[in-house]
């Protein structure tokens, strides 16, 4: 696998860990995250939803199938395409609040590289999720299309358009 960002390359962690349910054995100090592995990772942002709260081997087959999609799809490594996608979908920099004398303050400020990382797999779940929900599409196209259309780094990936807006919010905060 190639990770063209450097800054990313540590924290996206493609370790071939057959078991991906850790139950939160990386959680006991900060750096944490970056020890488990980025699939096991999307796989909790999916069950973020009310549908699939808790529901971690149906998470896992969807993610399956979705893989077995985009290598049909895109003819490339779906691991591969997952962390073009990563690379294309997290936010470079955003807004925080300042507050000056009861005035606050919108501040542009750069996003750590956990941070990138965790939006850009929250995007795509969410993207993933609002495309199939009272849809007839299931999930498993809809996830394959947005992994797809994020590692394209096109408009129409709900990932990537959330990326454009919040770094178009911050450059107007600059």
């Amino acid at each position: 696998m190639q990770i063209h960002d450097q800054s990313l390359s540590k924290y996206i962690n493609l370790g071939a860990g057959l078991n991906l349910h850790t139950g939160g054995r990386f959680s006991n100090y900060s750096a944490g995250k970056r020890n488990m592995n980025t699939i096991e990772r999307l796989l909790n942002k999916l069950m973020r939803t009310e549908k699939w709260t808790g529901k971690k081997y149906s998470a896992y087959r969807v993610l399956s199938e979705a893989f077995e999609k985009i290598a049909v799809k895109a003819k490339d490594n779906p691991i591969q395409v997952l962390v073009n996608a990563i690379e294309n979908a997290a936010p470079r920099e955003e807004v925080t609040r300042l507050k000056y004398g009861g005035i606050a303050v919108p501040k542009a400020v750069d996003i750590s590289p956990s941070r990138r990382v965790d939006i850009a797999l929250r995007n795509i779940a969410i993207g993933a999720s609002n495309a199939s929900f009272k849809k007839k599409k299931a999930i498993e196209d809809c996830l394959a299309d947005e992994i797809i259309l994020a590692a394209r780094n096109e408009g129409g990936s709900f990932a990537v358009s959330k990326k454009e807006e919040i770094e178009r919010i911050s450059a107007s905060a600059r």
